[in-house]
């Protein structure tokens, strides 16, 4: 039995996602359970188990994931906003252990969420 996540083997075109965006950094694909109208996940092609995990050598690979974000809520034509959501462990509702951005748009968000 392979190690690993869903995330990987998606990066890995071991099982199908719909994709997006991808580079050689990241890859976006739409959400199998969307919260919005549109709802993508963007993940580092890199493992980082969650924000916690996180060291100072990430750094340009989480601005990265923000840079693509953009690009994504541009190709989608999300000019009139979108959220980004970034969950940390299980109480706040990570599943896949592997950090992702949740880029969340299509109508209006309240606040506060959740």
């Amino acid at each position: 039995m392979s190690g690993k996540n869903v995330f990987q083997k998606i990066i890995d075109r071991e099982i199908p996602a719909e994709i997006v965006y991808e580079d050689d950094k990241c890859i976006a694909f739409k959400d199998i359970h969307p919260a919005a109208p549109v709802h993508v996940l963007v993940v580092p092609k890199q493992l980082i188990p969650t924000l916690n995990d996180v060291t100072s050598e990430d750094e340009a690979t989480l601005g990265h994931l923000f840079i693509a974000a953009k690009a994504v809520a541009e190709k989608l034509g999300l000019a009139g906003g979108y959220r980004v959501v970034i969950n940390c462990g299980p109480d706040a509702g990570q599943e896949v252990m592997h950090v992702h951005l949740h880029l969340l748009g299509g109508r209006k968000f309240g606040w506060p969420p959740g």
